[in-house]
């Protein structure tokens, strides 16, 4: 199990690689799309995945918590007290509960950055939006940019470079503000009950759009 501290370490790195200055790769360096097809490979065989996460803020705060991901569409988010707040996606919409106030803010799923995780399937090698992608011995980072219900932004996906798997994401908003999650303790094919991403809209004081 990896250390809190090791990702923190990471994450820092991570923020001064996304310069996306990329050294020219020797022969034997995969390719780009060479890379893209190795995190299609890995990622589309994963269908259900639970871990811990470690969010950092814009402002350099920071939470925890656990989650749960069972594609296509479906991520709950739980987060360590003191926080009282849990995202969630059912399958068409991206909500996020305060529990100490009882309100929640909904966004169609579509229009966030979380559909690139929660897709059926991933294809990262067809997707126009992706703006770069770089590799060192220990990340492979793809930067994607596009236009959510948050304005025009992009969203960092780092993988592990040896084994695929997802390590942690950035996303930049419009106003340049970073907001990075990094996951660790990752288990695949876990048992994933629908009643954890139900969503009561009746509940909703406004949905977004």
């Amino acid at each position: 199990m990896a250390p809190i501290a090791a990702f923190a370490r990471r994450l820092a790195f991570a923020a001064a690689t996304l310069a996306l200055v990329a050294a020219t790769p020797a022969a034997a360096v995969p390719t780009d799309q060479e890379q893209l097809a190795r995190i299609n490979d890995y990622f589309n065989g994963v269908k259900t995945m639970s871990g811990d996460f470690v969010q950092f803020g814009p402002s350099g705060e920071r939470t925890e918590g656990t989650f749960i991901i069972a594609r296509p569409g479906k991520v709950l988010f739980t987060y360590d007290p003191p926080t009282k707040v849990d995202v969630v996606a059912d399958g068409k919409s991206v909500v996020v509960r305060d529990k100490r106030r009882a309100t929640q803010d909904v966004w169609p799923l579509s229009k966030t950055p979380l559909r690139f995780l929660l897709a059926d399937t991933i294809d990262l090698t067809a997707d126009a939006n992706v703006a770069s992608v770089s590799a060192d011995d220990d990340l492979v980072t793809v930067v994607i940019q596009e236009a959510t219900v948050f304005g025009e932004g992009k969203l960092a996906l780092m993988f592990d470079a040896r084994t695929s798997e997802l390590r942690q994401w950035t996303v930049t908003d419009a106003q340049g503000l970073d907001t990075t999650v990094a996951v660790y303790n990752l288990k695949t094919g876990v048992k994933a009950d629908p009643a954890l991403f139900h969503v009561d809209y009746l509940q909703s004081i406004g949905r977004n759009k």
